[in-house]
Protein backbone atom coordinates (compact mmCIF):
# COMPACT_ATOMS: atom_id res chain seq x y z
CA UNK A 1 0.00 0.00 0.00
CA UNK A 2 1.07 3.50 -0.82
CA UNK A 3 1.12 6.33 1.91
CA UNK A 4 2.46 9.15 -0.94
CA UNK A 5 -0.91 11.45 -0.23
CA UNK A 6 -0.19 11.29 3.39
CA UNK A 7 3.49 11.71 3.55
CA UNK A 8 3.07 15.13 1.25
CA UNK A 9 0.56 16.29 3.01
CA UNK A 10 2.48 15.62 6.44
CA UNK A 11 5.38 17.22 4.23
CA UNK A 12 3.88 20.34 2.99
CA UNK A 13 2.38 21.15 6.76
CA UNK A 14 6.09 20.78 7.91
CA UNK A 15 6.63 23.63 6.06
CA UNK A 16 3.94 25.65 6.61
CA UNK A 17 4.72 24.92 10.09
CA UNK A 18 8.41 26.02 10.08
CA UNK A 19 7.39 28.92 7.74
CA UNK A 20 5.11 30.35 10.28
CA UNK A 21 7.53 29.73 13.15
CA UNK A 22 4.66 28.00 14.44
CA UNK A 23 6.93 25.47 17.30
CA UNK A 24 4.01 23.76 18.53
CA UNK A 25 2.38 22.95 15.41
CA UNK A 26 5.49 21.84 14.46
CA UNK A 27 6.14 19.57 17.22
CA UNK A 28 2.63 17.56 16.47
CA UNK A 29 3.93 16.23 13.17
CA UNK A 30 7.12 14.44 14.55
CA UNK A 31 6.54 11.18 15.78
CA UNK A 32 7.32 10.10 19.50
CA UNK A 33 10.41 8.88 18.51
CA UNK A 34 12.35 10.02 15.43
CA UNK A 35 15.59 9.30 13.48
CA UNK A 36 16.73 12.75 13.22
CA UNK A 37 20.10 13.71 11.95
CA UNK A 38 21.98 16.66 10.87
CA UNK A 39 25.46 15.75 10.19
CA UNK A 40 28.18 18.82 10.25
CA UNK A 41 31.04 20.45 12.01
CA UNK A 42 30.66 20.62 15.90
CA UNK A 43 30.76 24.77 15.37
CA UNK A 44 27.23 24.36 14.36
CA UNK A 45 24.79 24.26 17.00
CA UNK A 46 22.18 22.53 15.52
CA UNK A 47 24.28 19.63 14.21
CA UNK A 48 23.98 16.16 15.62
CA UNK A 49 21.41 13.34 16.20
CA UNK A 50 18.25 13.47 18.04
CA UNK A 51 15.58 11.19 18.92
CA UNK A 52 12.42 12.86 21.51
CA UNK A 53 10.49 15.49 20.66
CA UNK A 54 12.58 18.09 23.52
CA UNK A 55 15.60 17.20 21.95
CA UNK A 56 13.73 18.29 18.09
CA UNK A 57 12.15 21.19 20.04
CA UNK A 58 15.74 22.47 20.82
CA UNK A 59 17.06 21.97 17.52
CA UNK A 60 14.31 24.09 15.91
CA UNK A 61 14.73 26.59 19.02
CA UNK A 62 18.82 27.02 18.21
CA UNK A 63 17.36 27.80 14.47
CA UNK A 64 15.06 30.51 15.47
CA UNK A 65 17.83 32.06 17.98
CA UNK A 66 21.03 31.33 16.25
CA UNK A 67 20.05 32.28 12.51
CA UNK A 68 18.42 35.90 11.66
CA UNK A 69 15.11 35.26 10.13
CA UNK A 70 15.70 34.40 6.34
CA UNK A 71 16.75 36.24 3.27
CA UNK A 72 16.15 33.41 0.97
CA UNK A 73 14.19 30.44 1.32
CA UNK A 74 13.12 28.29 -1.36
CA UNK A 75 12.02 24.57 -2.00
CA UNK A 76 13.01 23.51 -5.57
CA UNK A 77 11.59 20.20 -5.89
CA UNK A 78 9.92 18.08 -3.80
CA UNK A 79 9.62 13.57 -4.08
CA UNK A 80 7.81 11.16 -3.12
CA UNK A 81 7.61 7.31 -2.87
CA UNK A 82 5.74 5.75 -0.15
CA UNK A 83 6.68 6.57 3.11
CA UNK A 84 9.96 8.83 1.95
CA UNK A 85 9.83 12.24 0.82
CA UNK A 86 13.40 13.88 -0.68
CA UNK A 87 12.82 17.88 -0.56
CA UNK A 88 15.64 20.41 -2.34
CA UNK A 89 15.96 23.83 -1.62
CA UNK A 90 18.07 26.85 -1.20
CA UNK A 91 18.52 29.36 1.97
CA UNK A 92 19.95 31.77 2.67
CA UNK A 93 20.31 33.09 6.71
CA UNK A 94 22.76 35.16 8.84
CA UNK A 95 24.55 34.11 11.79
CA UNK A 96 23.01 36.49 14.97
CA UNK A 97 26.87 36.12 17.05
CA UNK A 98 29.12 36.84 14.17
CA UNK A 99 27.11 38.60 11.82
CA UNK A 100 27.79 36.94 8.60
CA UNK A 101 25.34 35.24 5.85
CA UNK A 102 25.68 32.01 4.20
CA UNK A 103 23.75 30.40 1.27
CA UNK A 104 22.79 26.80 1.57
CA UNK A 105 21.33 24.33 -0.74
CA UNK A 106 20.09 21.51 1.03
CA UNK A 107 18.23 17.87 0.85
CA UNK A 108 15.92 16.69 3.54
CA UNK A 109 14.71 13.38 3.58
CA UNK A 110 11.58 12.45 5.31
CA UNK A 111 10.05 9.31 6.71
CA UNK A 112 6.64 9.56 7.39
CA UNK A 113 4.52 6.88 9.30
CA UNK A 114 0.73 7.16 9.82
CA UNK A 115 0.86 11.09 9.24
CA UNK A 116 3.64 11.20 11.50
CA UNK A 117 7.16 12.47 11.06
CA UNK A 118 9.73 8.91 11.56
CA UNK A 119 12.98 9.91 10.29
CA UNK A 120 14.50 13.55 9.39
CA UNK A 121 17.99 13.74 7.77
CA UNK A 122 19.08 17.06 6.77
CA UNK A 123 21.96 17.80 4.29
CA UNK A 124 23.48 21.10 4.19
CA UNK A 125 26.15 22.76 2.97
CA UNK A 126 28.04 22.33 6.06
CA UNK A 127 31.51 24.06 5.01
CA UNK A 128 29.64 27.70 4.46
CA UNK A 129 27.97 27.16 7.41
CA UNK A 130 30.98 26.39 9.52
CA UNK A 131 32.72 29.44 8.15
CA UNK A 132 29.76 31.78 9.11
CA UNK A 133 29.96 30.66 12.51
CA UNK A 134 33.06 31.48 13.20
CA UNK A 135 34.62 34.46 13.72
Amino acid sequence: MTRTPETLRTVDAFFERFGAGDLPGLLELFADTVDFDVPGSPDVPWTGTRSGRDEIAGFFTVLGTALTPPEEFTVTATVVDGVHAVVTGRSRFGVVATGKTFTNPFALHFTVVDGKITGYHMHEDSHAITAAFTA
